[in-house]
């Protein structure tokens, strides 16, 4: 993981094109609300309410500077809320984020979309499979790993920022000239309807405004990227994020200055079917329709559709984070905090292509329709930011922490505002459900961490008794048996491989006959353990069970049982349908008698029918698929060294593998066990054992005290000499010098960045 991080360059590539990408819907959305109302008057009044939101995009990157300098982990403004307000408010950030990545992701590709049908527009009836479509393939590129999707990705954020900053300069420097041609708005078929009236005083009203306020919010999407991956930097992450983050919001401010000024000069016209996009008509409007203004249409074209793709990806790295940091706080399922073996959170990414799938289905697919659910969760974020660095100046007074404080408290208070603003303006066009959905989802995580608090109190609750483990005088094992077969017969080997005072086999009668056979076939067989038959007239066989287990422990002090129960595992599908569960019910019952265990012995009923019957049809048909996902899964792993393997060679250290009793040597290797001795310090015997390897060999190292930094992952540089152990000749090394080389959890905090004087 520590070669998986991203230098600046890469870094501004991967995480900005969901903020820089912004700049091509963003205006256009601003004048969907306007024209309706204001008529021509629109391009006109595009022009403040983008100043307003420059403004904003500058308090707002002013407070994010202070937050990547204070928090370099993973995790943006959930981990301010966290430590400034404590994890339960901190929940209101995490709903917040993860509904706007989940949204970011069906916006940016159906924008992405449009951009391809705006040159294409042959492709418009197909607008929603082809979005979907993108939204599979980054799934696939992101659960390949960082690195693989990184790298490619980045190219689309500079090919569309310099293609853009291209045809700005060039429509403002034909509009101060020669001028720019200006489309007919009024007259546009398939264009949204234009006000024909004096439209800046008959129509823009307030609320109006208001409204395409809310759309042109859209434009500061993906601002917060960068603090949400702090981690994904190099040292020093903070530093570098800074400056990455300062860049980002830069081109962003340009872009949507840029392309709201060519708007107002050329008077391009959203269309209601979301194409021609009015990026598209700015290009066609600033280079001609000449052999080179289609080749740079066609440039810009597949740059913006690249890096609208590209926007959602940003999601794909910071939703499964987040959702990784979430879970690790006890508020999300564990499965997120588990990585693939693509460093990757592979379920995080999984979730998210599914839910954004889920909602460009619902939605159609059209960005105008998607705006709704957009800003709430952005500026939410932008608030919660705010607000927790306020309270960490207030908290920590570092020097000049009044200005900060100040920085950070507007960009809240404005960040709250545009929410309520977002809420009522666009209440009925979809925000209603945002609204909604928002309390829920913060209800729902905070019902989980519930949850999990109440298990961990049940599983951590030990005392000095309860932290040993009783020794019980006698050891009891009873096999459940509803029938005779490989499974019974595995687990009754099993029970006496316990070495139990006594073994006993245990059928519960629910019918009569049944039981009859079954003592019959036990005798014929000659089996050599007692089978015992009870009646359960109620044919309740779990509370039977209960009921049996508890009584042997009363009637019998000092007495601990295991139960065994045998489990046939059958195909996954076929033998939920087939087969009931009812080990797993018993299990569940008889754990809760005091002194008894329940354990269930599988038996793979499955793979003996593959090996006995291959050429069933459906037996092939399942081979074929565990097939694919083994090498699915094993991919580009076989023969190949992993980062782990690799330990960086020194001219000092000697091979494991070279080692020889009485020498003194340097080794460097990685610890691959680290094992606690059971003997008490006093005795003599080291405390403290470990494994150390490099590509050559194993070495034990003993140490006759604690050493709690040591880990297992670690890289270690060791300094001794080296014993052989008498009869199992291994090399050991005892109470070593050594020094860690390389963290074994890459991913842990660093220490916050200190600010420069200039900052």
């Amino acid at each position: 993981m520590t070669h998986e991080r991203l230098s600046n360059a890469t870094a501004l590539g991967v995480l900005s094109p969901d903020a820089i990408s912004s700049s091509a819907y963003g205006t256009e959305q601003i004048l969907v609300e306007l024209l309706p109302y204001a008529g021509l008057a629109a391009f006109t009044v595009v022009l403040p309410v983008t100043a307003v939101i420059l403004v904003i995009l500058v308090l707002v990157t002013a407070s994010y500077r202070q937050v990547v300098m204070a928090y370099t982990r993973a995790g943006g403004s959930y981990v301010v809320a966290r430590e400034n307000f404590g994890p339960r408010v901190a929940q209101v950030a995490a709903a917040a984020l993860l509904i706007d990545y989940v949204v970011t992701v069906a916006v940016q590709t159906s924008a992405g979309t449009a951009a391809v049908i705006s040159a294409i527009p042959a492709l418009g009836p197909y607008h929603l499979d082809i979005t979907v479509g993108i939204v599979v393939l980054l799934c696939y590129a992101n659960l390949r790993g960082l690195r693989e999707a990184g790298r490619p990705f980045a190219v689309p954020t500079y090919l569309f920022a310099a293609l853009m900053v291209a045809m700005i300069v060039t429509g403002l420097v034909e509009a101060v000239t020669v001028g720019l041609p200006a489309y007919d708005a009024a007259h546009l078929p398939g264009a949204v309807p234009v006000h024909q009236e004096s439209g800046l005083v008959a129509g823009a009203t307030v609320m109006v405004l208001l409204r395409a306020f809310a759309n042109g919010g859209s434009s500061l999407t993906g601002v917060e990227a960068i603090s949400n991956t702090v981690s994904a930097f190099r040292s020093p992450r903070g530093a570098n994020a800074r400056k990455v983050l300062v860049i980002m919001a830069a081109i962003l401010g340009f872009l949507v200055a840029g392309v709201s000024l060519l708007a107002y000069f050329t008077h391009a016209t959203p269309y209601e079917s979301g194409y021609p996009s009015v990026v598209s008509q700015e290009a066609r409007a600033v280079f001609g329709h000449g052999a080179f203004g289609q080749a740079m249409f066609a440039l810009i074209q597949t740059a913006t559709a690249l890096i609208l793709y590209t926007g959602a990806n940003t999601s794909f790295n910071g939703f499964p984070f987040l959702a990784s940091f979430v879970a690790a706080d006890r508020f999300l399922p564990r499965q997120l905090t588990k990585r693939g073996h693509r460093l990757v959170f592979s379920n995080g990414i999984i979730v998210l292509t599914v839910l954004a799938v889920v909602l460009l289905l619902f939605s159609g697919g059209t960005v105008t329709a998607l705006v709704p659910f957009y800003a709430i969760g952005v500026f939410t974020g932008f608030a919660v930011a705010g607000y927790g660095m306020s309270r960490h100046h207030l908290r920590l007074r570092e020097r000049a922490w009044r200005t900060k404080l100040t920085i950070n408290l507007a960009a809240g208070l404005l960040s709250t505002v545009v929410v309520g603003i977002f809420a009522i303006a666009k209440f009925t066009e979809g925000a209603w459900l945002v609204v909604v959905v928002f309390p829920v989802l913060v209800f729902v995580l905070i019902r989980l961490n519930r949850e999990y608090r109440a298990e961990a109190a049940v599983l951590e609750r030990l005392t000095a008794e309860g932290a040993n483990p009783t020794r019980y005088a006698h050891h009891q094992v009873f096999v459940l048996v509803s029938t005779i077969d490989l499974a019974v017969v595995e687990a009754l080997r099993y029970g006496h491989s316990l070495r139990p005072d006594k073994l006993t086999a245990l059928h519960f009668v629910i019918d009569a006959q049944a039981a009859e056979r079954l003592r019959s076939r036990w005798e014929e067989l000659g089996m050599n353990t007692a089978l015992r038959l009870i009646d359960v007239p109620d044919r309740r066989i779990a509370r039977a069970a209960y009921t049996f287990v508890r009584e042997a422990t009363e009637n019998t002090p000092r007495t601990g049982v295991t139960v065994l129960l045998p489990r046939r595992s059958y195909a996954p599908l076929l033998g939920r349908l087939l087969h009931d569960r009812t080990a797993d019910r018993i299990a569940r019952v008889v754990s809760r008698a005091p002194h008894a265990a329940a354990t269930i012995v599988p038996y793979d009923v499955q793979s003996q029918i593959r090996t006995m019957m291959p050429d069933l049809p459906e037996e092939r048909v399942t081979a074929a698929i565990e097939r694919l996902l083994d090498r699915i899964s094993s991919s580009g792993e076989d023969g190949a060294e992993t980062a782990a393997d690799r330990i960086p060679a020194d001219p000092l250290s000697t091979p494991i593998r070279e080692l020889r009793p009485g020498t003194s040597v340097v080794v460097d290797g990685r610890l691959r066990e680290v094992a606690i001795s059971e003997e008490p310090v006093d005795s003599g015997g080291p405390v403290l054992t470990a494994q150390l390897a490099d590509a050559t060999a194993t070495v034990v190292l003993e140490f006759c005290r604690p050493h709690p930094d040591l880990e297992p992952g670690q890289l270690l540089r060791v300094t001794g000499e080296v014993h052989e152990s008498g009869s199992e000749h291994k090399m050991i090394m005892r109470d070593p010098g050594y020094r860690v080389l390389d963290s074994a959890n890459p991913d842990q905090d660093d220490q916050p960045d200190e600010e420069d004087e200039t900052s």
